[in-house]
């Protein structure tokens, strides 16, 4: 889905903006990170580190990805930002991050990943596993359309070409039609906080992935 969604545009920029606004307020479960006043992030399907400009000051940042070709861009882009403190990059998919420890990690972050992993209940249970009690997953993705009786052209056109296996084919596995706020509610979180909404696209072709999901869980 990167050849759609990881472009820096601007409008979802204000979205990612209002979504991580929070982060800064985190207190680690990390006595010496604490003491610094800085958190551990995990993202997931970091991509060439987009988000970057959202991290607060200081972050230690450990990111995952299972492309190996995206190493080079993304050590490129994270040398923009030296407030960010980059430690391991590890390839590999979500749903197998074993080398990531058990409640290590203060934050988890994935935006327009899930769409594409090939088993959503798996990964969100190795979320679940790698953050701190108390630790957070921030997420942002896009959905199945959630209003059918306004835009049920759009439902049903999400439905044909990700059951068709067209979409999935042309965006890397990419899934229009996954209902990513059932999936996270069911996972076992203490606490969801999701808002489903219309993202600012305005390429006619691609409001097909005009639905979509944001929020916090907390384990």
């Amino acid at each position: 889905m990167s050849r759609l969604t990881k472009e820096k545009d601007a409008k979802l920029e204000e979205v990612k903006k209002d979504l991580f606004a929070s982060l800064g307020a985190i207190v680690s479960h990390d006595p010496q990170l604490r003491k610094n006043k800085a958190i551990k992030i995990l993202e997931v399907g970091v991509g060439t580190g987009v988000n970057f400009s959202h991290y607060p000051n200081g972050s230690h940042l450990t990111v995952v990805d299972p492309n190996p070709h995206f190493v080079k861009y993304y050590n490129d882009n994270r040398k923009k930002f030296p407030n960010i403190h980059s430690q391991d990059i590890i390839v590999t998919t979500g749903e197998e991050m074993d080398q990531v420890e058990s409640n290590s990690v203060d934050v988890v972050v994935m935006t327009l990943v899930l769409c594409s992993v090939g088993h959503t209940d798996k990964i969100l249970q190795q979320i679940l596993r790698v953050l701190v009690p108390g630790g957070k997953f921030y997420f942002l993705e896009h959905i199945r359309e959630f209003d059918s009786e306004k835009y049920g052209i759009r439902q049903k056109l999400q439905d044909f070409l990700t059951e068709t296996g067209i979409w999935p084919l042309l965006f890397d596995g990419c899934c229009l039609n996954r209902d990513m706020l059932s999936a996270i509610n069911e996972a076992g979180f203490s606490s969801v906080i999701g808002e489903r909404f219309y993202a600012p696209i305005s390429n006619f072709f691609f409001k097909i992935i005009q639905p979509q999901l944001k929020g916090v869980a907390e384990k």
